[in-house]
């Protein structure tokens, strides 16, 4: 699968995707405000065009749009394109929640929201997505980079490039969310970090009572990790208490 090249305007370009036209003038003229040049899109197919001409840099998406589905709209945008995803809907349910997460979103808000917090989980998505020695996106906060490669199992995690290799050499995808995630384990070898401890070093906030997005998160990892990841040999769970990464970490 060859992904296109995300657009490099001169302002970072947003889509917001929502059939309230309320909500889309919202958060337009919100982003707008703070330096983001944003498409107002109301269903999928005007999604998948604008994606075919101008790709943004991140998406907003409702899960409720007439006619579409919303999960299968996040799963096309995850298989042909690399940019930021995050859910914006009404639906609060965890079912949705982990869904969301497992189709690839970067991030997952219900409404009604602050605009500030939407504001905050943009430029975090948008971090996760800048290259090695690129400079800031537009509103985006800047954020410090660590050099080396670092190796693990075989495998070998380049922070600043944001590149992951497997033993054979290979180059695998992380979405934004699971490089975070593959970070904070990479960072501290050898002991187990609680799921809010997780989630505040790759969401920066703290997690609600029966969170599951470290679990979703940490399921789809193993399954670009491990062998059989019903049976995880690198990242392991220790019950009650969170998560470790049991391998050994280098640093070159």
């Amino acid at each position: 699968m060859t992904f296109p090249p995300a657009a490099t305007p001169a302002r970072t370009h947003l889509a917001v995707v929502d059939d309230e036209e309320g909500i889309t003038l919202l958060l337009a003229n919100y982003l707008q405000g703070h330096g983001y040049r944003v498409t107002q899109l109301h269903d999928g197919p005007a999604l998948m065009a604008l994606m075919a001409r101008d790709a943004p840099a991140v998406v907003l998406l409702d899960l409720g749009l007439p006619g579409d589905d919303g999960f299968g709209i996040a799963r096309r945008l995850r298989e042909h394109w690399r940019c930021g995803l995050v859910i914006v809907t009404g639906r609060g349910d965890s079912v949705d929640k982990v869904v969301g997460l497992e189709v690839g979103a970067d991030d997952y808000v219900t409404k009604p929201f602050d605009l500030r917090e939407l504001l905050a989980r943009i430029k975090a998505v948008l971090r996760r997505l800048e290259p090695a020695g690129a400079p800031p996106a537009a509103g985006a906060d800047p954020a410090p980079r660590e050099g080396g490669e670092h190796v693990f199992a075989s495998w070998r995690l380049d922070m600043a490039a944001r590149r992951l290799t497997d033993p054979q050499g290979r180059q695998i995808p992380l979405t934004g969310g699971e490089f975070d995630l593959l970070c904070a384990f990479v960072r501290h070898p050898g002991r187990v970090l609680s799921r809010d401890f997780l989630l505040e070093q790759t969401r920066g906030r703290e997690g609600a009572p029966f969170d599951r997005t470290i679990d979703v998160q940490v399921g789809r990892l193993r399954r670009k990790l491990e062998d059989e990841p019903d049976d995880p040999q690198i990242i392991k769970s220790v019950r009650g208490a969170g998560y470790i990464l049991v391998a050994p970490v280098t640093r070159r």
